[in-house]
This record gives C-alpha cells, sequence and structure tokens, in this order.
C-alpha cells in the first residue's frame, strides 16, 4: 500500500524531472518541484529533508524497480547465468526514463559529501539483481558478487551515457566484454581452489573469509519515526 510520504515523494520527483535537464539536482530544482507539485515547503522538507538529493535516490530506486519487476517477469530460463546477469543490468539501463538525470545524478554522485548515497545506490542495484536472479550465497561470495557486479554497472552506464550508436548497441558490446571479464576471473578462482597446493598455501585465507557471513535482512516492521498508513480494524 501507498503511504502518504512515498505518494508526496513521487510527486516532488514527477515535478523535479522537469527541471533537472536545466538546474541538475540543485535546490533550485527542488524549489521549483514544491510549487509545481503544489505540496507546502513544510511538507516537501519533511519528506526530503536533503532536497533533490533525496529525490536523485529516489529517481535510482524507481528505475530499480521497474528493472526488479522486469527481471521477475520475463522468462531468462534458457538463458546462459552470464547472459541473465547481462540481461539485468540491460533491464536497468533501459528503465531510464530521463538520460539527462542520470547525468546529472552521475554528476552529484560523484561529490565527496554525496560518494556514498552514489555507492549505496549501486550496490543496492547489483543486489536486486542477484536477489531477483535467485543467488542464495551466504558466505564471502555475498560480498564479492556484488562488488563486482557493481563495478560492471556502473562502467556501463558511463560507457552508455557517452554512446550515440543505434539502439544502445555499442553500450551492449561493452557489457558483454565487461561480463566476460568478469567470467576470465571467476575461472581463475576456480583454479586455484581445484589445486591442491595453493589450497593448502591459502589454507589460512580461506578459513578467515569463511568466517565471513551476509548480513541478515531485518524484518519488514514499524519503526518509531516511519510514517505508515492507518491500520484498519
Amino acid at each position: 500500500m501507498t503511504t502518504p510520504y512515498e505518494t508526496t515523494k513521487d510527486q516532488l520527483l514527477d515535478a523535479a524531472l522537469d527541471h533537472v535537464p536545466f538546474d541538475g539536482w540543485s535546490e533550485a530544482t527542488f524549489q521549483a518541484a514544491i510549487v509545481d507539485a503544489e505540496v507546502t515547503p513544510a511538507l516537501a522538507r519533511a519528506v526530503c529533508p536533503r532536497g533533490a538529493v533525496d529525490l536523485a535516490v529516489a529517481y535510482h530506486l524507481r528505475g530499480d524497480d521497474v528493472m526488479e519487476a522486469r527481471l521477475k517477469s520475463e522468462d531468462l530460463s534458457d538463458l546462459r547465468f552470464r547472459d541473465r546477469i547481462a540481461s539485468g543490468v540491460r533491464f536497468r539501463i533501459e528503465a531510464v526514463t530521463d538520460k539527462e538525470a542520470v547525468r546529472r545524478g552521475t554528476t552529484l554522485f560523484a561529490l565527496p559529501m554525496h560518494a556514498g548515497d552514489g555507492a549505496k545506490a549501486i550496490w543496492g542495484t547489483a543486489d536486486k539483481i542477484w536477489t531477483a536472479l535467485g543467488d542464495t550465497s551466504d558466505d564471502v561470495n555475498w560480498y564479492t558478487k556484488r562488488a563486482t557486479l557493481s563495478g560492471v554497472y556502473s562502467a556501463t552506464v558511463l560507457y552508455w551515457l557517452g554512446d550515440d550508436s543505434v539502439d544502445n548497441q555499442a553500450t551492449w558490446e561493452f557489457l558483454d566484454r565487461r561480463i566476460d571479464d568478469v567470467m576470465q576471473i571467476e575461472k581463475v578462482k576456480a583454479q586455484v581452489r581445484d589445486s591442491p597446493t595453493l589450497s593448502k598455501l591459502l589454507a589460512g585465507p580461506n578459513w578467515l573469509l569463511s568466517r565471513i557471513k551476509a548480513p541478515t535482512k531485518m524484518p519488514d516492521i514499524d519503526l518509531p519515526g516511519r510514517w505508515t498508513t492507518p491500520r484498519q480494524d
């Protein structure tokens, strides 16, 4: 169920997208969105304490939702797993409704004070792709899979921003090359695991890595300070 909080943020985001190509994800864009969406300044600031920065994050999450829905609805069973991963990245890029908004967002999240938000957004995208594809890892591989895919995704987005080829064909070829690079790394890792000599040499580090576990997700519960819709008794 959509909460008033989410509805208001969606209204502000929709209004802001008309201004982002000209003013970026800035305070000017945020103020213009408040006027266009006919939201009171106090409510807008309560929903987006950091103004346009919060809207930029919301825009990224909106694209993630579209990608996630498509991954769940598409039949990828006939594809190799590396092609399923590539499809996830491609679906995420194809979910973009405004290339200039992404370009402006890349500039915003490159700033030191917002770099953490950018890294978190990219990591979240990689996590959603792996989760949608049925990843069940609960050890250090949970982290390495997402870290590697984060690198592939971010590199592909940067390439796509400068791509003027027909139907983004050059971008998809670039993506395939990056996936191939990752698969080569996985082959090397497998060779190391299968080597008795190397396995003995790496026994200590491997034991330490085996202690690393994937994070436990918190249950979806109401917490103090969250804006939720009234319960219907």
